[in-house]
C-alpha cells in the first residue's frame, strides 16, 4: 500500500509520493544510510538538500545548487537526500518542508533554510565557514 503524503494545514504536502531520483550526476552525493563511510571531515562544511521529486521549487533549488557546488569546488561537502526514501533522515534534522537546506560543520547545524534559496544567500553563509 502506498503512503499517502503528509500535508500541512494549508494543504501542501511535507514529505511523501514520488519516483526515485536519477543518480546520475556527480557534482554532490546522495544520502545511502548503508555507506556512511563517505561522512566530511571535520572542519568542512556540508551543505545537505532536503527534496522530493514531486515538488516544484526542488526542481528549482537544484540548479542553484549545482551553480554553487562548480563555483566552490572541494571546499564544501554537498549532500542530497531524497525524503520519500529516507524519511528517517528527515525526521531526524525535523525537516517539515522541501526544499530545505541544512548547512553544517562539524557535526553541528549552523544554517537551517526552508523553500528555495539562492545561489549569493548560500554562498555568503558558507564563505566564512571555509575560511
Amino acid at each position: 500500500m502506498k503512503r499517502k503524503a503528509e500535508r500541512r494545514s494549508d494543504g501542501h504536502p511535507l514529505l511523501g509520493g514520488g519516483k526515485r531520483h536519477p543518480k546520475n550526476n556527480n557534482l554532490y552525493l546522495f544520502f545511502d544510510p548503508q555507506n556512511r563511510s563517505g561522512e566530511s571531515e571535520l572542519g568542512k562544511p556540508v551543505l545537505i538538500d532536503f527534496y522530493a521529486d514531486w515538488c516544484g521549487p526542488c526542481r528549482r533549488q537544484g540548479p542553484i545548487i549545482d551553480e554553487l557546488k562548480k563555483k566552490i569546488g572541494e571546499k564544501v561537502d554537498v549532500r542530497k537526500v531524497n525524503v520519500d526514501e529516507h524519511m528517517d533522515e528527515a525526521d531526524k534534522y525535523g525537516i517539515q518542508v522541501v526544499p530545505t537546506l541544512i548547512i553544517e560543520k562539524d557535526g553541528k547545524v549552523m544554517h537551517m533554510l526552508e523553500g528555495v534559496t539562492e545561489a549569493a544567500e548560500l554562498e555568503s553563509m558558507l564563505t566564512p565557514l571555509v575560511e
